[in-house]
């Protein structure tokens, strides 16, 4: 179901949609894509709501830069000196994070207002996005399909197609707290992720081309531990890009006993402990969990290659699913 959440400035309408399945309530904004709660069980049966949010569409116009469950993009996590070479051309952007340019630029998809279609599952978000949007090259029609399963999965599925080549990288940015929205931090709960190895970076957060090793370092939670934190890093999956969903990452709270299991198609995830998180928040909150390609990839020709052509589909997808023990 459907209902008016909002509205801005400009008099335009912000909907929220409401989808149920398995036991699980998530809530999803026509505004930047947002998931604003997913409401899941406890092992006692007792309802919370996992992700972190705002009660009204005023919190997320007043606060963007934590981009709170939304939908990031042209692309999702930064870009060195805002700037990338593609063929014969050497492409702009604006600089909103220091000299880099962050999950889009200042209006980037998180800001806009998509269109909302039912599905049979969920609904589907769609808009396009012009040539020179935020300096990106190309007209891209995007959709992202938000799914609920009788098992209560959240599944969202991304796809994209340009006139002109471009770059893209698509991640939803929620924050998790599987003991519940305002209960506290974070950092006690445990994560297991199928890397060996880790983007490292600079202290900008831009990659150095060089993929460590996580044995022996703190990066390492292929066997799980308590997440902690200090933690805004890529994660090089061990699997690869793949043609379809793998889980590859865990996240648990031993108090509730709630799990969220991630699966994914691509190649990394970021971590981020929300070490920055400001009011009404606190550092530390939440736990974001990025599935996306590397960060600054476009100048990185080693890293997976996230450049989108006229004829080609970029087709992306991460399924949520929860349960308890």
């Amino acid at each position: 179901m459907s209902e008016l959440f909002g509205t801005l400035s400009d008099g335009t309408p912000v909907h929220r949609w409401t989808l149920e399945g398995g036991g699980v309530r998530v809530r999803v904004l026509s505004y930047g894509g947002i998931v604003q709660s997913v409401e899941v069980p406890d092992r006692d049966g007792r309802p919370a709501d996992v992700v972190l949010g705002f009660a009204d569409l005023e919190g997320y116009v007043t606060h963007p830069e934590p981009y709170l469950g939304a939908l990031v993009g042209r692309y999702a996590n930064r870009i060195g000196g805002a700037r990338f070479p593609l063929d014969d051309a050497v492409y702009a952007l604006e600089p909103n994070d220091g000299a880099n340019s962050l999950h889009g630029g200042s209006r980037g998809f998180d800001k806009r207002v998509w269109e909302v279609a039912r599905t049979e599952r969920g609904v589907r978000l769609s808009r396009v996005s012009e040539y020179g949007e935020e300096g990106f090259p190309g007209r891209l029609e995007v959709s992202a399909t938000y799914t609920l399963d009788d098992a209560g999965a959240l599944r969202i599925s991304y796809e994209a197609v340009t006139d002109a080549p471009t770059v893209i990288n698509l991640t939803n940015h929620g924050y998790y707290n599987l003991a519940g929205s305002g209960s506290g931090s974070a950092a006690g709960h445990e994560l297991r992720v199928a890397a060996s190895r880790f983007t490292a970076v600079d202290d900008q957060l831009i990659p150095t081309g060089v993929l460590e090793d996580v044995a022996g370092t703190r990066f390492d939670f292929r066997a799980g531990r308590e997440v902690g934190s200090g933690y805004d890093h890529n994660f090089v999956l061990d699997k690869g890009v793949t043609p379809t969903a793998e889980e590859i990452a865990e996240l648990h709270d031993p108090a509730s006993g709630r799990v969220m299991t991630v699966s994914t198609t691509e190649p990394g995830i970021q971590v981020y402990t929300a070490d920055h998180l400001g009011k009404p928040f606190s550092p530390g909150d939440g736990v974001a969990l990025e599935t996306q390609h590397f960060p600054d990839s476009p100048n990185h020709p080693q890293f997976p290659s996230t450049v989108l052509r006229p004829g080609g589909v970029y087709r992306s997808e991460t399924v949520y699913a929860f349960s308890t023990r």
